[in-house]
């Protein structure tokens, strides 16, 4: 292992990747809909959905990345294809899911993370990448727009059930060709 450094994730640290979501899900969440996702899905049933990505993805482009140190994972990224019903096919990826440990933020792993993103998306082709980040959180979105990235207008709501909490997020993009 190379420390302080990104790259694609192995089999072996799905379950390390598991147990950083839910811990940065149940920090970055609002308090109610991170008690119903979490509530939802064990680390066990989390741990065999990551080992699946990594080992046998559902596309050709999904990557699983992580970000290392000496004390092992600590953060990882989903990309693949934008599934958005406005993405241009073959052109725009998606940076799904990124967490950084929020005792590790702050030392060079989300930028090293989010360039390895970026470079992976330009390598399988993508000519431009999206990002859905909650409306609320300033504190990605102002990291994102310091990196180049930019609101792109789109706007939507996500809930686990229909009179469930409700969470707000905005697209950013960026061009990557």
């Amino acid at each position: 292992m190379i420390p302080d450094s990104a790259r694609l994730a192995l089999p072996s640290e799905a379950g390390a990747i598991a147990a950083l979501q839910r811990r940065g899900w149940s920090q970055s969440m609002p308090e109610e809909l991170a008690r119903d996702v979490l509530g939802s899905v064990g680390l066990e049933e989390m741990t065999a959905s990551w080992a699946q990505a990594i080992a046998r993805p559902p596309l050709a482009q999904f990557r699983v990345l992580v970000a290392v140190s000496d004390d092992g994972v600590v953060g990882f990224a989903a990309l693949g294809p934008s599934d958005d019903p406005d993405a241009e096919a073959g052109v725009d990826g998606l940076v799904a899911e990124f967490v950084i440990d929020p005792d590790a933020q702050r030392r060079g792993h989300g930028s090293r993370l989010l360039h390895a993103c970026v470079d992976t998306l330009r390598a399988d082709g993508f000519r431009r990448a999206t990002w859905w980040v909650r409306s609320s959180d300033d504190v990605v979105r102002t990291f994102l727009i310091d990196a180049g990235w930019g609101a792109d207008g789109a706007h939507t709501e996500v809930a686990l059930a229909e009179d469930g909490p409700r969470l707000k997020l905005v697209r950013l993009h960026t061009a990557i060709d």
